[in-house]
């Protein structure tokens, strides 16, 4: 009955020790400064026109893609007549942004953010939410200083489940990744209460009903010669599917870990800790299907 355990693929980030800047006096630290500044001005500028396709982007996305609010949150900004565009207040749902168009929020120019993706191994305990009213703690505390960029979890994990979660600012990848139906590969690790007997496991590699449907898995291994460590492939998105299969059977499952997310493991990230994805990662995610 024993299958042998997942095969996992890794991939691995080294970081360049940072150069020590020489001294400068007061004058050059303020005229580069102000150079700087420029820069950075020119530079946004440059990225927000190159960001915007040619035919345009609706303004509630672009102000999602800018950091300031969700897409739902920036229908009701513009509703409300607090956006403009080049200094005209607009309230229309379907307006478009061109590359040229400089949008206000609150009297403020803004620019679409750079693409942020990031990579977290999440602990136990923490709430895959943006916010929580009642104060506990989020995964949001475990990212906060990641980048200056807002950021969102893709998905959620249980707060007592551990492993992979990728945060990003880049809906259009939010969007494919969340949507019915794709075939995002999750492998998760699986400590129970008790030995799995056979019937169950058998049960689980042919499909389990659940209330609201089959559930089903691509691989089931077991891991352990105590058979109380189990190895589950999925592609499904079930809400907390995994969980409930084996409340179903009648197991409980003392530890749940997410080992492999859409191609992304956790070689080298330690449990509490992120990392930016690299270039390649980022690019195998937008390709997937």
């Amino acid at each position: 009955m024993a299958k042998k355990p997942f095969k996992k693929k890794y991939s691995s980030e080294k970081r360049l020790p940072s150069k020590k800047q020489p001294r400068r006096d007061v004058e050059q630290e303020e005229t580069s400064y102000k150079e700087v500044k420029k820069k950075k001005v020119m530079e946004d500028q440059a990225r927000a026109e190159e960001k915007v396709p040619s035919d345009g982007i609706r303004l509630n996305k672009y102000l999602a893609n800018s950091g300031i609010c969700s897409r739902r949150e920036a229908d009701q900004l513009i509703a409300e007549g607090k956006v403009k565009v080049n200094k005209k207040t607009i309230t229309e749902m379907g307006y478009k942004v061109m590359p040229k168009d400089t949008v206000y929020f609150e009297g403020n120019p803004i620019t679409r953010e750079k693409l942020v993706y990031v990579l977290l191994n999440k602990p136990k305990g923490f709430l895959t939410t943006m916010d929580d009213p009642k104060e506990r703690k989020t995964v949001m505390d475990l990212v906060s200083k990641a980048c200056e960029e807002r950021i969102y979890p893709v998905g959620r994990l249980d707060k007592n489940t551990t492993g992979l979660l990728l945060f990003t600012n880049d809906g259009d990848l939010v969007k494919k990744l969340t949507q019915p139906g794709n075939k995002l590969r999750k492998i998760y690790q699986i400590v129970l209460n008790k030995p799995i007997e056979e019937k169950d496991f058998l049960s689980i590699e042919s499909g389990l009903t659940l209330d609201d449907g089959v559930a089903r898995v691509e691989k089931i291994a077991i891991l352990t010669p105590d058979f109380t460590t189990i190895g589950i492939e999925i592609v499904m998105g079930k809400n907390r599917m995994v969980r409930r299969i084996f409340e179903h059977l009648g197991y409980e499952i003392e530890k749940l870990d997410r080992t492999l997310y859409a191609g992304l493991t956790k070689k080298d990230l330690p449990r509490g800790k992120w990392r930016f994805l690299k270039e390649k990662e980022i690019i195998n995610l937008k390709h997937m299907r």
